[in-house]
């Protein structure tokens, strides 16, 4: 009866049963999690979305939306108890419109990111948001998540590049919130409610997008420093230098390059000694001379020791190279503690340094695997486990590890969870940390626009 009627509604071209082709969609990107479901449905438009929610309402059948399915908090794919059907909005990949003098697109949630990026080139204009995963990520499930990646410092969240949305709620009724306006106060500004809601308030369907002007001229760096603590004065020095134009600021560990040049074909640490710490440094300079100046400036202050300038953009995409290959190395050197937090940036030397010092004294076998984004306060703070430790003791201990970094980042008025979302494996967490306020109001939310739990249910709260 479900297969049949979802089959009616999308046709079989929109449905996929066999397990070989559910698998992709029931596993979390680095195989942590593994849920079931009976079927993955493919709708081809908005209308198709609408006509599966109304059946799924109405029949009390739980849905997964699902985008590229490149999540790191299990958001995306189904339980285990084989009842949720996973909704993929992989067929909704039209552009629907680009107007380079309006500086605005409107593309469908299914889009790839690195594709939205390349219309936005072709026509002259940036489009900044930019992650690791941008060759498979959809722009639909970077809104559900306000995605960061490398460019929040200067341009903004996923949230941030949002001026309107197209969203099927959950009982089928479309919400057409889909315009280019830049002003417009006429009532509450609903499109913020389903950025960063994982899909669980409704299911963002297409978007209208801000687009930028094309940077003149873009420069890359790698720094190295002997000590994190000199990652934010030298990021607030370069900031003045450069008229706040960095677009990316990049905090790396040495075991963190150490790993990939162990894992990933070709990547290799342009200094020939290692270093502590690095920092790769994205900027729209006018022109290498001032870009250069900025870069000696900070070596004579001593905020740094070296530095890599990248002559072309070949040795640019070898640097950005190694900085995206971090995860997937990581995934050859097990176990790993992933940690995705934020502090406020002036916080960061302190978080460095006391978690440092407590993993330190109270797990010195641990090793520190750290990078992120400094220039907006997030940091990946992920911690190697000795290999010789037990299943029992990887767990007892790591849960305990988890739990102390998630505190020292909250007491210093940060988040456990800077830009990966919620979704299933945090959700615990949400619930010893956020303010009972909010979390009420969550929930009043949640039971006002999907009162029946069938959008994405276990999710987030």
């Amino acid at each position: 009866m479900l297969i049949d009627e979802l089959e009616r509604l999308v046709g079989k071209k929109g449905l996929k049963t066999s397990p070989h082709d559910l698998e992709p969609h029931v596993t979390e990107w680095r195989g942590v999690v593994e849920g079931r479901t009976p079927a993955v449905v493919q709708p081809a438009s908005t209308a198709e979305v609408a006509a599966v929610m109304r059946y799924c309402h109405e029949a009390h059948i739980a849905v997964v939306p699902q985008g590229g399915n490149t999540g790191l908090c299990a958001g995306a794919v189904p339980d285990e108890s084989g009842e949720q059907i996973v909704l993929s909005l992989s067929r909704l990949n039209r552009i629907r419109a680009l107007n380079a003098d309006d500086f605005s697109m409107i593309a469908e949630a299914g889009c790839v990111l690195a594709s939205l990026q390349a219309a936005a080139t072709e026509a002259g204009r940036l489009f900044p948001l930019s992650l690791g995963a941008e060759g498979s990520c959809q722009i639909g499930g970077n809104l559900s998540t306000n995605a960061g990646g490398i460019n929040v410092v200067r341009y903004g969240t996923a949230r941030s590049q949002v001026l309107g949305l197209e969203v099927v709620l959950a009982d089928g009724r479309v919400w057409d919130g889909l315009n280019t306006l830049r002003k417009n106060t006429a009532g509450y500004d609903l499109k913020q409610l389903f950025v960063g809601s994982e899909g669980t308030l409704g299911i963002i369907t297409a978007a209208s997008l801000k687009l930028y002007p094309e940077p003149r001229a873009v420069q890359t760096a790698l720094f190295a420093i002997e000590d994190a603590r000199q990652a934010v004065p030298l990021l607030a020095r370069l900031r003045r230098d450069l008229d706040d134009r960095i677009q990316a600021f990049e905090l790396v560990s040495s075991l963190a390059f150490e790993f990939v040049e162990r894992h990933i074909a070709g990547a290799r640490n342009p200094f020939d000694e290692p270093h502590a710490w690095y920092v790769l440094l994205e900027a729209a300079a006018n022109g290498e001379d001032e870009f250069e100046a900025a870069l000696m400036a900070a070596l004579a202050s001593g905020l740094a020791v070296d530095v890599v300038l990248a002559k072309s953009a070949a040795e640019a995409d070898a640097l950005w190279h190694m900085r995206h290959s971090i995860s997937e190395a990581e995934k050859h050197e097990a176990p790993i503690l992933k940690h995705d937090i934020s502090v406020p940036v002036a916080s960061m030397p302190e978080f460095l340094d006391v978690s440092r010092r407590e993993l330190a004294e109270t797990w010195p076998d641990t090793r520190l695997l750290a990078f992120g984004h400094v220039g907006d306060g997030n940091l990946h703070y992920n911690v190697v486990l000795p290999r010789d430790w037990s299943a029992e003791r990887q767990a007892g201990e790591g849960a305990a590890i988890t739990q102390r970094v998630y505190e020292l980042a909250t007491d210093m008025g940060g988040s456990f969870s800077a830009e990966h979302g919620v979704g299933r494996t945090k959700r615990e967490f949400l619930a010893a940390f956020a303010d009972p306020v909010s979390l009420s109001l969550m929930r009043t939310l949640k039971e006002a626009l999907d009162p029946r739990g069938i959008l994405n249910p276990g999710k987030v709260i």
